[in-house]
């Protein structure tokens, strides 16, 4: 058990890091390593090695990343969307529920009966398979808003369908079956309000009076997820899911000083589940249940893919606001997971008992499906995000915090070569400069949850916080740092009181840019001077070595453009220029050098 425990977890995150590495869909890789491990190699057989606890693990674990897509669903980002998520979430389902009935059973060969339980099993979408998939495609807000709220949504009604299907299959023998199933739902939706919603209300409040420790509150919010899914599971079998995404959901937008920090918290935990469970997914497939696959199953799984989801998205979404781009994407991915697996892996067993013969192809019929809406949209999201041109502005958004005259010249040097700037800051009169010159701008405080909601802000890949205060600048890198990583947001030297030991410490700002160590003010200092923006291109003639022997002595390299286009601020640790690379500095006014291109742009 040791072994096979080790084996997952670490090659989970490895595929992580290659996916990462490699811009890969996660995904893809994850399940491919099942495969490697489990039923081609042998290494492990979860089944054996994890016994009948398996079951009862992976559900605590699905849990507890459906609680944190709760906690990243906005009710500001179901403004913007409400229309569209209320159809795929209410009509969406139904549509799907029945299509996929009627194509599981003329297509697939299956009896109603099973057909009932398998078309509600796969109305789900997955938030174990969605999110991985929206971090690699880069999608505008309002495109990964629909598929968010859907597969977060989904995933627990998906489940609480299948289990009413399969409650009025094993009763409808013993009486009013219908009156159970409905009783069933009431009693399902009234535990996980009270229970998910009174308990994460409560939670809220503790933190907010101060009656649980800082250090407490993540370890608190895991065990409540845990306790919320457990009590609900035992006042109703499987409604668990659907308490604790109401519970993610009430907390996420409560705002909540502590949030962020646990947000974080959950997805490093998520993160380590997610690949421990698709590796356990694909490595759990017995060569019985490959066996079982056949002509009509396949010809099934392909009508789920290229009719049943399209279809029911189509129609759902009939006379909304939704582009016609939107709706073919989202009728194209639709992607199932964990939940799907788990659901048919609980119900099939029972059903056959039950006498209900043809149960055996649930097993199968799902998997087949996880890995065809794995790999086919894993690839194609990306490539389909392009074509229609769904993604989110730009190839990166580079954001300047602060608008003064130097950095408007910055942006107007940067907006000159093609690159995508935009500059925030909270008065709306340094921005005119910037907004006369063409530059995109944003208006606000970059650390409030407005700019959070703003569309100006998606896809920003690197920061510079380049205003007065140093002690600002460092809140606005650590503010970024989580999202776009240490190595992406950077601020001017500090050297406001560094003889008084005065400054921010080193592990509490961003990092500090540019090849010398020159200071806001300096920097301002010397645009007054004179000083300005030039670009030099380096060549296989016109080498580093030749750029640096032509550079003034006291002049400040400020970023370089490689070929691929995305700029990276320098530092004191760059590294070295390759021919294809721009070079942006920061020059004294000196004679013209026709070695070197003349300043694209001039001090205001």
């Amino acid at each position: 058990m040791t072994i096979a425990l080790v084996s997952i977890l670490v090659a989970g995150i490895i595929c992580q890091w290659l996916a990462w590495r490699f811009r890969l869909p996660a995904i893809v890789l994850l399940a491919a390593c099942g495969l490697i491990l489990g039923p081609i190699s042998g290494w492990i057989n979860p089944a054996v090695e994890f016994g009948t606890g398996l079951t009862a693990v992976t559900s605590l674990f699905v849990a507890i990343i459906l609680f944190e897509g709760g906690l990243n669903l906005q009710f500001h980002e179901l403004r913007e969307t409400a229309q569209v998520t209320r159809r795929l979430t209410s009509i969406g389902v139904i549509l799907a529920w029945g299509i996929g009935i009627a194509m599981a059973h003329w297509v697939g060969g299956l009896s109603w009966a099973v057909s009932a339980l398998l078309g509600a099993i796969l109305v789900v979408t997955g938030p174990t398979v969605i999110m991985p998939l929206l971090k690699h495609a880069k999608l505008n807000r309002r495109t990964a808003s629909y598929l968010k709220w859907e597969g977060i949504i989904n995933d627990p009604i998906g489940v609480l369908l299948a289990v009413l299907v399969y409650q009025y299959l094993l009763y409808s023998g013993e009486g009013p079956a219908i009156q159970s199933v409905i009783a069933s739902l009431a009693l399902a939706l009234g535990v996980s309000a009270v229970l998910g919603g009174g308990v994460a209300y409560g939670l809220g409040y503790s933190f907010r009076q101060g009656w649980i420790p800082e250090y407490l509150k993540a370890p608190s919010v895991i065990a409540a997820v845990l306790a919320v899914y457990a009590l609900s599971d035992l006042a109703q079998h499987e409604s668990g899911l659907l308490a604790t995404t109401l519970m993610g959901v009430v907390m996420g937008n409560m705002r909540l000083r502590s949030l962020d920090e646990m947000r974080r918290f959950k997805e490093y935990i998520t993160i380590i589940l997610v690949s421990f469970l698709f590796v356990v997914l694909t490595a759990s497939l017995t060569m019985e249940s490959i066996r079982a696959i056949h002509w009509p199953l396949i010809a099934m799984v392909l009508g789920f893919v290229f009719v049943v989801r399209p279809l029911a998205v189509f129609l759902a979404t009939i006379r909304t606001d939704c582009s016609w781009q939107d709706r073919v994407l989202m009728g194209w991915i639709a992607p199932r997971g964990v939940v799907a697996a788990a659901s048919a892996g609980a119900f099939a067993p029972a059903l056959i008992d039950a006498g209900f013969s043809d149960a055996e192809y649930l097993v199968p019929a799902v998997f087949m499906l996880i890995f065809t809406t794995i790999i086919a949209h894993g690839f194609s999201l990306g490539p389909l995000t392009k074509l229609l041109k769904l993604g989110s502005a730009g190839k990166g958004r580079i954001l300047i915090v602060g608008a003064s005259p130097w950095t408007v010249e910055l942006a107007s040097a940067l907006k000159k070569i093609n690159q995508d700037v935009v500059i925030a800051d909270t008065e709306w009169g340094r921005l005119q400069s910037a907004r006369q010159q063409g530059i995109d701008t944003w208006f606000g405080e970059v650390l409030s949850d407005l700019a959070e909601e703003a569309m100006a802000l998606d896809n920003i890949y690197t920061v510079l916080a380049a205003t007065g205060n140093n002690h600002y600048n460092s809140m606005v890198c650590n503010h970024f740092a989580p999202h776009l990583g240490r190595h992406r947001v950077f601020q001017p030297y500090d050297s406001g009181y560094e003889r008084h030991n005065r400054v921010v410490s080193e592990t509490r700002r961003g990092i500090t840019a540019f090849s010398a160590n020159i200071s806001f003010a300096e920097l301002w200092t010397r645009m007054i001077r004179g000083w300005g923006i030039r670009k030099t291109i380096i060549t296989e003639t016109y080498t580093e070595k030749d750029f640096l022997a032509k550079l003034p002595e006291d002049a400040v390299r400020l970023a370089i453009i490689p070929e691929s286009g995305k700029l990276e601020w320098l530092s004191q640790k760059a590294r070295k220029l390759q021919s294809g690379d721009t070079v942006i500095s920061f020059v004294p006014p000196e004679p013209n050098d026709e070695s070197v291109e003349k300043p694209i742009s001039l001090p205001a």
